[in-house]
Parts: C-alpha cells; structure tokens; sequence
C-alpha cells in the first residue's frame, strides 16, 4: 500500500480546556476554534486538535514528538516565554544528549508530555 500522507493531526485532551488554550497558544500554536468545546492547534503546516475531553489514563500515556530544527534555540526562547510562572502544573526538562539526537521535555497543564527533538544530520 503506497500513502500520499499529507499530515498526521493527533486528537489530545485536556483537563482545563481553557487554561490548555492559552498555553497551546503562549507556545506559539494558532488556534482554529472548531466547535466550543474543540480546536485545532498548527503551526507551519502541522498541528493537533485539542478537546475539552479529560480521562486520566489517557492523558497520563499521551506523548508528542515535535521535531525541531534547533533544539537549543527552542528551549532559549521556551524559557523566555516563562511558562512555569504562569501554569503551575506545567514541567520543563533541559536538553538531553541521545546517540540520535537531543531533545527537551514539556509537560503540558494536563500532563501531556511533549518531547522536542532535533535528530543529528
């Protein structure tokens, strides 16, 4: 089966969808608000849809892979942004060194966890 993929759009949830909102939108998401209770987050040409649906084992064994082109320069300007100041259940971890790559780690205010990686070229 040969695929003419043109995108891969995860449906993620939330506990709060409000404070999910602003926090998808502070890390640089443009929100295309769907239905009331439903969005969709992209940035570039790929994006997610964000729910206002929160069941804990799902959102407790979510994760994201976001690729980057500098991962360094994405976590200067992800501190910049002083996320942890403004969500109080959000958690940030610096930069690893893998045998691929490197990449950081965002919790989101649910607890999704999102990994943002840059692979060696």
């Amino acid at each position: 089966m040969e695929h003419k993929a043109k995108s891969i759009r995860p449906f993620i949830g939330s506990k709060n969808f409000g404070i999910s909102r602003r926090f998808y939108q502070d890390l640089g998401f443009t929100e295309i608000i769907l239905a009331p209770n439903f969005s969709y987050f992209e940035t570039k040409g790929i994006g997610f849809y964000l729910q206002d649906a929160y069941v804990k084992d799902w959102i407790d064994n979510t994760m994201l892979f976001l690729e980057v082109e500098d991962v360094n320069q994405f976590w200067t300007d992800l501190l910049e942004l002083n996320l942890s100041a403004k969500y109080e259940t959000i958690k940030l971890v610096p930069i690893r060194e893998m045998d691929w790559g490197k990449e950081c780690f965002i919790h989101d205010p649910s607890g999704i966890l999102w990994h943002i990686g840059e692979f060696k070229k």
